[in-house]
């Protein structure tokens, strides 16, 4: 009894080693069939190629771009695999939706900036400097987007100060200064607010 169960033992793994072994020629075979339909090589047809673009076969892609060269209208870039803007690009700049988002995104900020003087008064620095960049990076976008006179422009460049001077002051655990350039940051983007 002894014997034949120490013989059965190789003789499952045995088994289980060939039934693998087919198993993985099996997948391997099938991979190789595979390949060809991958590849875009007719029967009796030589392999297609292209060196940037420029030497060989003009029609096939290199590296997934072809440089430009299998586009149907200039890029901008010969790394590009995107034209020119132009007017039948997707986006138009000026459009009204990107003011209302611009408008939502200043509302939103500005209630972030209604937390600051809590935060502030607790001396609670790293919450002051995580609302100034959790959201404010929307802000600025926000703000540049949508100032088109220079009087904005001006009004937006005294709010990244202030926002600028709040976070400073808040790295240097500096009260008083943080606390007035938080309440001078919200008044700048209130008033810039107004005017758009």
């Amino acid at each position: 009894m002894h014997h034949s169960f120490t013989f059965a033992i190789p003789y499952l793994q045995l088994i289980s080693q060939d039934s693998r072994r087919a198993a993985f020629a099996k997948i391997a075979s099938g991979a190789v069939v595979a390949a060809p339909a991958v590849a875009s090589a007719a029967v009796g047809e030589s392999p297609r190629f292209s060196v940037f673009g420029i030497i060989g076969d003009g029609t096939t892609y290199s590296e997934g771009a072809a440089y430009g060269s299998d586009q149907s209208s200039s890029v901008y870039s010969p790394y590009s695999v995107y034209g020119e803007a132009g007017p039948d690009s997707l986006y138009k700049p000026g459009r009204s939706e990107d003011l209302v988002r611009a408008k939502s995104v200043i509302a939103e900020s500005l209630v972030r900036l209604e937390k600051l003087p809590a935060y502030i008064e607790k001396k609670e620095w790293y919450n002051v400097k995580d609302e100034l960049t959790r959201y404010m990076y929307e802000t600025r976008g926000a703000v540049r987007s949508s100032a088109k006179t220079p009087a904005q422009k001006a009004a937006a460049a005294e709010f990244f100060k202030a926002i600028e001077a709040t976070y400073t002051n808040a790295t240097l655990k500096k009260q008083g200064p943080c606390a007035d350039a938080a309440a001078k940051s919200k008044e700048l983007l209130s008033k810039y607010a107004a005017s758009i």
